[in-house]
């Protein structure tokens, strides 16, 4: 199993600041604007860029949602052993707001589908918009693609992109390609 760095903590926060200030551009105040991370991975990112946009804008009421998607999956019964979700909290209404889901990496484009299902439980989103920090562009199922990119990747299927945060075992965030 080989692995080469593909974000260091450097680039990673780079990333994640230039990701934040184009959420800026677009949406302004954020009166209007949630954000919602894909659990568990997305919902990491969202709360360092929900950090971030708050230390750039001093906007304390930017709002943050984890959303998990197990059993909106279209494969969650095709498994063999059973899954294990993660916790949903989201503690307000999307209906009429603008939904940012946060992911973070874009594989098939099958988790954002099912987020897109899920997501209507808590009413109708004006429109949604995707911010992932990994796009895997040459691996899409579904025709779904991403408004922000804080990188774009060409893996094989064999590889794998794996998403470190400090405290998960490493001492600084990073992002890995993996092949095996």
């Amino acid at each position: 199993m080989s692995e080469k760095i593909i974000f260091d903590q450097k680039e990673l926060d780079l990333s994640i600041n230039r990701l934040c200030w184009q959420l800026i551009e677009n949406h302004c105040d954020f009166s209007e604007t949630v954000l919602i991370g894909m659990q568990p991975r997305g919902y990491q990112l969202a709360q360092k860029i929900q950090q971030k946009l708050k230390e750039l804008t001093s906007i304390d009421n930017i709002l943050l949602g984890s959303l998990d998607i197990t059993f909106f999956r279209d494969d969650f019964r095709r498994r063999g052993e059973p899954l294990l979700a993660n916790q949903t909290d989201i503690d307000f209404l999307v209906e009429g707001k603008r939904v940012i889901f946060i992911d973070d990496v874009l594989y098939t484009g099958r988790s954002i589908r099912a987020g897109m299902d899920a997501i209507n439980s808590f009413g109708r989103p004006q429109n949604i918009e995707l911010l992932v920090l990994i796009d895997r562009r040459f691996s899409r199922e579904l025709p779904i693609e991403p408004n922000y990119v804080g990188k774009t990747v060409d893996a094989i299927d064999a590889e794998r992109v794996l998403v470190q945060w400090a405290g998960d075992k490493i001492e600084k965030d990073q992002v890995s390609l993996i092949r095996a």
